[in-house]
């Protein structure tokens, strides 16, 4: 049989969730026993996210076989079981980019290229490439309706209705109901207007996810109905939730996943989303608490470190903690009236995360330094290993002025300098050394006690590397080469033995975490810092025992 779509879109603004609501609707399916692809287009000119701005864009997920998509694809791996690779994830950069190669070819025979057919059937063929072997495909539409970049896309799912048949394309838009409060009503005039944007555009919605800061009435829900000519129980109450690991249960709750599968003719067992309840009740029942420090460049986007933040919920979740995040500028360490000990001292655990470029870079070294010093337990992700290791050098073997040739190409000491396949590359799109590779762990070592295995792969985005011209000296001082490349050639993760946890992976670990499948190194490095945080609980209570017993202590 055929596999059959949904087509997600979204109006009013744009941020109201598209993502999150094709993954729910994802993972309601597979709960089905169906067996589901999930894909997005981006109207942007760009390529691919690779070369954009974490401060614009937020984070770029790469999948295994080294693409650089949208971050959305991120929570189609955390919450279904579908397997992402580049065709997963279009852009009209790349769209546009594939139809002037054909064109430069002489592939069109001498016709004018044109939007249509010429796009828009470029997009629906990218469609058909994820439907293969799958029941269902759910396809996100990047933007806002009404915008001229999301056009060719709009027009490419009008095409595949007409050519597919009702019975095998679903059409969900995904809608803001505001409350205004000067008025103390819902108002349902933006979603009137989106819903009349895509009829002008030829395709009516089948189903509104209308969010929501508070449930529909009867009464909003048929006027919706009546205005937007869908039915009633296709208006979905789509309302804000604590958690987005919530979000399938309430989309089940209001039938999302039935109404589907009656417009698709579609058979299904019951769902069944046990796993996904039980996680949402440590969600809100924690027995305890754990903050992890992240000393990055890039906090005051969140988004920036998407996986990262949901790799640590994931963990925390595991032993039943309530996640704190503390989000640390690192540029903010680099200040000398800035205290370090009273910026990271109420961390259990500091995380440095990855990144490009110099700024905030001795702030990071402040943070590492800090964390080894004080046997706080810490975990650096690509860049955050680099520093580890340049400040290992610099504190531990007394190489003062040793540093990445990425932020000082003169230093004598090159402890971490660039892939040596790449010298004399230059353009930064697609050239760094990404997707999936494998890794040989050492016994004996943390990464090996946390994976439990020999051999691992995990996914990579990187430009430099560790000089092993340098491992004598370092492995001397005490730092411990854990993982490596089979063949020897590059290092991928180190750590210090004499330390309650200090690792860093060249790898993101963070882009394989799911929920209910919490990533090994994520979770060992949670675990440590709960134990550092229950052991410092323990001397406080200590001390406080040691001053009511002996009061001549306490300092006037």
């Amino acid at each position: 049989m055929s596999a059959k779509y949904i087509f997600v879109t979204g109006g009013v603004v744009s941020s109201l969730g598209k993502g999150l609501a094709a993954a729910s609707i994802g993972c309601i399916m597979e709960s089905r026993g169906l067996k589901v692809a999930l894909q997005k287009f981006d109207p942007y000119l760009n390529v691919d996210p690779g070369t954009m701005s974490p401060f614009q864009h937020g984070e770029v997920f790469v999948t295994d076989d080294g693409a650089e998509t949208d971050l959305d694809l991120g929570h189609y791996e955390r919450f279904t079981h579908s397997k992402l690779s580049r065709d997963n994830n279009w852009t009209t950069g790349r769209i546009y980019e594939m139809i002037i190669a054909k064109e430069r070819r002489g592939d069109y025979l001498g016709k004018t290229v044109q939007v249509i057919p010429h796009v828009t059937n470029e997009i629906k063929s990218a469609m058909k490439k994820v439907a293969q072997d799958v029941d269902l495909v759910i396809i996100e539409i990047g933007g806002t309706v009404g915008d001229i970049e999301s056009l060719p896309f709009i027009e490419a799912i009008r095409q595949m209705r007409q050519e597919l048949g009702r019975e095998s394309t679903l059409f969900v838009h995904v809608t803001l109901v505001p409350y205004i409060a000067a008025a103390g009503e819902l108002k349902t005039k933006p979603t009137q207007h989106s819903v009349k944007e895509l009829l002008s555009v030829g395709i009516q919605p089948d189903i509104l996810l209308c969010r929501t800061d508070r449930f529909l009435s009867k009464d909003i829900k048929s006027k919706i109905a009546l205005f937007c000519n869908v039915e009633e129980n296709a208006v979905i109450t789509a309302k804000d939730v604590a958690s987005i690991y919530e979000v399938p249960l309430v989309f089940a709750r209001e039938g999302v996943d039935r109404l589907a599968l009656r417009y698709l003719h579609m058979d299904a067992r019951e769902p069944d989303l046990s796993k996904w309840e039980d996680l949402v009740h440590r969600v809100y029942n924690p027995k305890d608490e754990v903050s992890i420090g992240i000393v990055g460049k890039y906090v005051e986007y969140e988004d920036s470190y998407k996986s990262l933040k949901e790799a640590l919920v994931h963990s925390a979740l595991l032993y039943n903690l309530k996640l704190n995040v503390n989000w640390i500028e690192a540029e903010g360490l680099e200040a000398k009236d800035q205290s370090v000990q009273a910026q990271l001292e109420h961390a259990d655990g500091i995380l440095v995360p990855g990144g490009f470029g110099k700024r905030g870079i001795e702030g990071m070294l402040k943070g590492i330094q800090y964390a080894r010093e004080n046997k706080v337990p810490f975990f650096g992700i690509c860049l955050g290993m680099q520093t580890a290791c340049v400040e290992f050098a610099r504190h531990v073997c007394g190489l003062e002025q040793a540093n990445s040739s990425e932020f000082d190409p003169a230093t004598p000491h090159r402890v971490i300098y660039k892939l040596r396949e790449l010298r004399g590359v230059e353009e930064l799109g697609g050239t760094m050394r990404l997707g999936a590779w494998t890794c040989k762990l050492e016994p004996d070592t943390l990464a090996h006690s946390a994976y439990g295995q020999n051999e691992i792969s995990e996914r990579h985005r990187h430009r430099y590397e560790f000089n092993r011209e340098y491992e004598d000296m370092l492995t001397a001082g005490g730092l411990r080469i854990s993982g490596s490349t089979p063949d020897g050639t590059y290092v991928e993760i180190v750590e210090i033995a004499d330390h309650p946890y200090f690792l860093g992976c060249q790898f993101h670990p963070e882009f394989k975490s799911k929920p209910l499948e919490p990533h090994p190194l994520f979770s060992a490095f949670v675990k440590a810092s709960y134990e550092n945080r229950l052991r410092r609980q323990h001397q406080r209570e200590e001390v406080a025992v040691e001053l009511f017993h002996r009061p001549e202590k306490v300092k006037h």
